[in-house]
């Protein structure tokens, strides 16, 4: 259903992102990610490493690593997907916010909601590059144009 493959919307050491293989209708469960949650004062560790990019609140007083897909999905303000967390079975469960076509990059907005328009760490042109792709007719673009115009979502996506 899903796969992880290069991302127009990275730009970091790895360009990752999560795509649909299959068409998914809006509602369906698309991936569970299991979690390996830390204490909150043990984050000033992680705070040091490249994870940091890719860890999640769970929570108030812990922070989670996500196993499986959940780190790689990138972020939109215009998401295609949300998440649950599931408490019980420790997973954030990643769901269809809106219907996406086969080949599509699945994307969340990282601010836990879909309507927050907050802003995050990372971004300075990440809006204006994303109008940009959005209006590339073909969806081909330039290697040199993607990486001299993209923001990185996480660094080494």
């Amino acid at each position: 259903m899903i796969e992880v493959k290069q991302s127009k919307l990275s730009n970091g050491e790895f360009n990752r992102g999560v795509f649909a293989t299959v068409d998914i209708p809006k509602g369906q469960l698309i991936h569970q990610a299991p979690v390996v949650p830390y204490p909150n004062e043990d984050h000033e560790h992680v705070e040091k490493t490249i994870i940091e990019d890719y860890v999640f609140e769970y929570g108030a007083n812990h922070t989670a690593i996500l196993l499986g897909y959940g780190s790689l999905i990138n972020h939109s303000y215009e998401p295609n997907a949300t998440y649950d967390i599931n408490f019980e079975n420790h997973t954030f469960d990643f769901y269809a916010y809106k219907d996406i076509k086969a080949g599509e990059e699945v994307l969340i907005n990282y601010n836990g909601e879909e309507d927050n328009m907050d802003p995050l760490w990372f971004l300075d042109d990440y809006e204006e590059r994303m109008r940009e792709l959005n209006e590339t007719s073909d969806g081909e673009e330039d290697a040199d144009d993607i990486e001299s115009g993209s923001q990185n979502t996480d660094s080494n996506k």
